[in-house]
């Protein structure tokens, strides 16, 4: 198996609702009105929103309603862009989990939650290079 990640598919109660919420983002997609999965491009992968429930099944699991134990990231280039995706965030009716600040590690980040309750953790880590497609490097 190749060290990547294709696709993350979240698993949402309102296909609609979660739909207006990345695309309250700013997010885009070419999924038709009604659509049983909208799919968005997201740099070099794809998220997907899927009834949870349908997503469960299809997974082969129980669905205990908690939260995964699963965070997703959007890292940037600076700590004014930590700001400003969480303020479009909360614009979008995120929830903020975390205001954005300094990090243990040297960083800086913030963390909102979906309507769905997906937490996204938005940081910018000054060891990292994030390059113009989105891409993100690991110090060496």
């Amino acid at each position: 198996m190749e060290q990547r990640v294709s696709v993350a598919t979240l698993g949402v109660a309102d296909l609609e609702r979660a739909r207006s919420f990345y695309e309250a983002l700013g997010w885009t997609t070419r999924a038709e009105p009604g659509a049983d999965v909208v799919f968005f491009q997201a740099g070099g992968q794809v998220v997907a929103l899927w009834s949870r429930a349908e997503l469960a099944a299809d997974s082969g699991l129980r669905d205990g309603g908690g939260w995964g134990g699963v965070t997703l990231a959007h890292n940037v280039r600076s700590a004014s862009e930590v700001d400003a995706v969480v303020a479009e965030a909360r614009q979008a009716g995120a929830t903020i989990a975390r205001e954005p600040g300094e990090t243990f590690w040297g960083g800086y980040s913030g963390v909102f939650v979906d309507p769905d309750g997906h937490p996204w953790e938005v940081a910018h880590n000054p060891r990292w290079t994030v390059h113009d497609d989105g891409s993100v490097t690991l110090a060496p």
